[in-house]
């Protein structure tokens, strides 16, 4: 039986991969900042690795949401715009496509890396490494400051202050748990809701506590059903 729905997974998989197996190409949204969602895709942007949708980064000794604006900075460059996405590998574990994407003939990924919003995913390609040496001088995005790099913030590092304030906010008794699904999705629970008690926050996979319903909301999470 089991061999069976390995066979069935691997037909379907397949069927997906040579469903984008060419370009993609249409109106886009975001996901978070090197995720976007076109034509019914979920495509990660090829050689980049941008900062975390609940990542915060620092400038002027201030912590500041540097993934949403990561996010934001890639959502307002692709509104009002085709975006056009070639494909370099499929990503198997994710079952979706590795892509070098345009808009308006303009290489997003490179952008992203330019503006100081992503950093040249140097794991998988050194196609962007240029980019990033002009955010670095120029002083762009994140690199007003300090960060974690995010493949090292998602094994679970932090700032000193991101530290300091998930202990200040959990001092504070700021009790709506963000959680992080086993599929990526944002929920945060309130007391009282069927799943609270059982729910931990795990800082390393980007679980904050929040004080607020509306402190929640606006970093990206939606309410728990029940």
């Amino acid at each position: 039986m089991q061999h069976r729905l390995l066979m069935l997974a691997a037909i379907l998989l397949a069927a997906r991969l040579d469903a984008v197996a060419g370009d993609l190409t249409g109106p886009a949204t975001t996901k978070n900042g090197d995720d976007l969602l076109i034509a019914g895709h979920d495509v990660r942007l090829y050689g980049i690795d941008a900062f975390e949708s609940g990542q915060e980064c620092e400038a002027d000794g201030q912590l500041y949401p540097c993934g949403r604006q990561a996010e934001h900075a890639l959502a307002a460059k692709i509104t009002n715009g085709l975006v056009t996405c070639e494909p370099r590998y499929l990503d198997a574990r994710r079952r979706r496509p590795v892509a070098l994407c345009r808009i308006r003939g303009e290489d997003l990924n490179a952008w992203m890396v330019n503006e100081g919003w992503a950093l040249a995913y140097r794991r998988f390609s050194l196609d962007y490494v240029g980019e990033e040496d002009v955010a670095r001088l120029a002083g762009r995005g994140v690199w007003r400051g300090a960060f974690v790099p995010p493949w090292e913030w998602r094994r679970g590092k932090r700032l000193p202050q991101e530290v300091a304030m998930q202990r200040i906010g959990a001092l504070a008794e700021c009790v709506v748990k963000g959680n992080v699904s086993r599929t990526g999705e944002r929920i945060y629970h309130v007391s009282g809701q069927r799943y609270y008690d059982q729910t931990g926050i795990d800082a390393s996979r980007g679980e904050h506590w929040f004080c607020t319903e509306e402190e929640a909301q606006s970093a990206g999470w939606r309410r728990a059903k029940r």
